[in-house]
């Protein structure tokens, strides 16, 4: 089943500007992926629950085992800005209204 796309749309909302010859080939290009996408969904099966992964997946964990680290003069060598013992960074959201 052939998908009409709007590809001057979206290029638009991609921000690209394409020539002629791009928005042709991207347009068939678009049409196939969109087809498979079609059809996965026509495979999917009622009886088989969704999933994230294709195969079970389980937790492999280790014994958290404290170790020494940096010390903290050498971890922030390289930091741009600091205040004490901390790396100190712009604000970025207002706290509290």
């Amino acid at each position: 089943m052939p998908v009409d796309i709007d590809i001057e749309h979206v290029a638009r909302l991609a921000r690209l500007q394409l020539t002629d010859d791009e928005k042709a080939r991207l347009k068939v290009q678009l049409g196939v992926i969109l087809e498979h996408a079609a059809r996965v969904g026509e495979v999917a099966a009622d009886d088989i629950p969704p999933a994230a992964y294709a195969i079970e997946r389980a937790n492999v964990v280790r014994e958290d085992v404290p170790e020494p680290s940096l010390p903290v003069e050498e971890a922030l060598r390289n930091a741009p800005d600091r205040e004490g013992d901390r790396v100190k960074v712009p604000r970025i959201a207002e706290i509290g209204s």
